[in-house]
């Protein structure tokens, strides 16, 4: 008889027994158990998922392998664990899958109490349902326990968070002793550092001067200054901005800002009202006079109000993420070899009388020499027009073809892999219909609460992500059945020239590069004839670029979906 196993360790778990709940520690004794049962456990029936919040079950590999295993006809007879809070923390999702595994007609034992679950009649069907909300509840108190504990000691000026630059972690001991022999540490406390503090001050100071953030980071760097995080790759203006807006320098404490919440199945920081923030005066942490703060936020809020703005207030100006509207090709597209970081575009004023956009490094650029040695200026239309010139030229309709052989082969082969993420996705749709009906009903009982409306737009938000996942899956299975040699044509017809739709349209350009490459544009900085430029390198892709077609019909071409 074949067994399986099934071990989850969370990451809300720690402590004294965390050993003992480690994935390690389950398999060890469910292995033993099914040895003392007489059955066998292979090690492809073996699911784990180490770290992983109870309630993210779209995150659970292991889980997902599992349920996946038990269609058309599991290849086991009996699943084991530790206890049903291994199976997950949500009560609903739970008792799903609980339903899955043994209608499958998988036998589910617990190895803690050498108990099996059956849902044969009304009663193990009740208690099942008690088990999960007991289990919910101690999961919700727990939690409200783990906040109070940590609102004590924020009101202590106890450490709760990460080490903040500028500061050392103080444990301070009291009298007892770890089971080791090691004095027990109550809890840690922040002192100033002498030496960062001073980093701290002149961060400060330069920025109220008029130094911009990436002067800042070139200076520190140019004085091998270590950043916050360390690293070879110096100081950064994103750092520096973290910096310039945090109370603790000027002793305040702001604790509960943020919150966790479910997203889509995954938690995410929500920045809570500013009314629940604590607000604590620490004048022993204070590094930054109160004048100097002040000078830095007035600053900072002219600069803020300098930005582009549109409706509803969203920055035009700091466009971020793919989809942003640069007017340059190789936005976050290419990259400096010597370093790793991005080749942006930069404006130059030449003798006053015009300016002129080139490329060079952004980490030679923001954080200086010390960072990146190369200080290589390329013009910008020069590259662009290099760049796309290469491309056309490396798209002939021959070579293309064979490119979209490659390709399809290469989709045909990723396709044994889609009816387990086809059956993953489909239950994950059911799980979330399952709980939109119930939030429904809620709501349609007078039972309305902002978290319930919450919870309603969370799942909505979810089924559109794993919907349009499953429409991607559809439109793969549909190229593969395309016709190679014409699909090749069409793409080039579609293509065309190259060089030209870059001077129509740069962003679409730019999605279509983006498309076609595996990677980044690597530049590499080079002298060829006593003169300096780059030698850019890339792999392309038609995987990405073929999935946006169709076909119409059978006799006409394909077109962009």
């Amino acid at each position: 008889m074949i067994a399986a196993i099934y071990a989850r360790k969370s990451t809300e778990q720690s402590g004294v027994n965390d050993e003992e709940k480690s994935v390690t520690r389950q398999i060890e004794h469910a292995t033993a158990y099914a040895a003392r049962k007489g059955w066998t456990v292979a090690e492809e029936h073996i699911y784990v998922d180490d770290g992983v919040f109870g309630a993210e079950f779209v995150r659970r590999q292991g889980f997902l392998r599992l349920m996946n295993a038990l269609k058309p006809h599991p290849p086991f007879q009996f699943l084991i664990m530790s206890e049903e809070s291994r199976l997950g923390r949500e009560a609903i999702q739970v008792s799903y899958a609980f339903k899955q595994i043994i209608d499958s007609g998988v036998r589910l034992f617990f190895y803690m109490t050498d108990q099996e679950r059956k849902l044969d009649n009304a009663m193990d069907k009740v208690m099942l349902s008690l088990s999960n909300f007991a289990a919910e509840m101690e999961r919700e108190k727990a939690s409200q326990r783990t906040y109070d504990a940590m609102f004590r000691k924020a009101k202590a000026l106890h450490v709760t968070g990460n080490k903040v630059f500028g500061y050392d972690n103080v444990p301070v001991y009291g009298s007892g002793t770890n089971t080791d022999g090691t004095q027990r540490r109550q809890y840690v406390v922040r002192k100033i550092n002498p030496q960062q503090s001073k980093v701290v001050v002149r961060i400060f100071e330069l920025y109220a001067s008029g130094f911009g953030l990436a002067r800042i980071a070139k200076a520190l760097n140019e004085d091998r200054i270590p950043p916050p995080h360390g690293g070879n790759l110096g100081w950064c203006p994103t750092a520096l901005r973290d910096i310039l807006q945090r109370d603790l320098y000027r002793g305040v404490v702001l604790w509960n800002r943020t919150q966790t919440v479910q997203l889509g199945g995954t938690r995410k920081q929500r920045k809570r009202p500013e009314s629940e923030w604590l607000r604590i005066e620490a004048p022993e942490s204070r590094i930054i006079s109160q004048v100097l703060w002040k000078q830095v936020e007035e600053r900072r809020a002219r600069n803020h109000r300098a930005y582009l703005r549109g409706e509803g207030g969203r920055l035009l100006s700091r466009p971020t993420g793919e989809d942003r509207h640069s007017s340059y090709l190789l936005s976050s597209i290419a990259k400096c070899v010597t370093c790793g970081g991005s080749i942006v575009a930069i404006k130059r004023t030449a003798k006053r009388r015009y300016t002129r956009t080139v490329y060079r490094c952004a980490y030679h650029h923001k954080r200086g020499s010390t960072v990146c040695s190369n200080n290589l200026e390329v013009r910008q239309d020069i590259l662009d027009s290099a760049i796309l010139h290469a491309m056309n030229e490396a798209l002939d309709e021959r070579v293309l073809e064979a490119s979209v052989v490659a390709a399809l082969e290469r989709i045909r082969n990723e396709q044994e892999k889609f009816p387990d993420q086809r059956v993953a996705l489909e239950r994950e749709l059911s799980l979330i219909r399952t709980r939109l009906h119930h939030l429904v009903e809620t709501i349609a009982n007078g039972k309305s609460t902002d978290s319930v409306i919450a919870s309603l737009h969370q799942e909505e938000a979810r089924k559109k992500v794993v919907s349009q996942e499953l429409s991607r899956l559809d439109s793969i299975a549909q190229v593969v059945s395309l016709d190679a040699k014409r699909l090749a044509k069409n793409l080039r017809s579609r293509l065309g020239d190259i060089p030209a739709l870059f001077s129509r349209h740069v962003s679409l350009a730019r999605q279509m590069l983006r498309k076609l490459l595996d990677g980044h544009i690597l530049c590499e900085p080079i002298m060829e004839g006593g003169r300096a430029g780059y030698r850019f390198t890339a792999t392309g892709t038609f995987d990405r670029l073929l999935t946006g077609f169709k076909v119409v019909n059978e006799s006409g071409g394909g077109q962009g979906s």
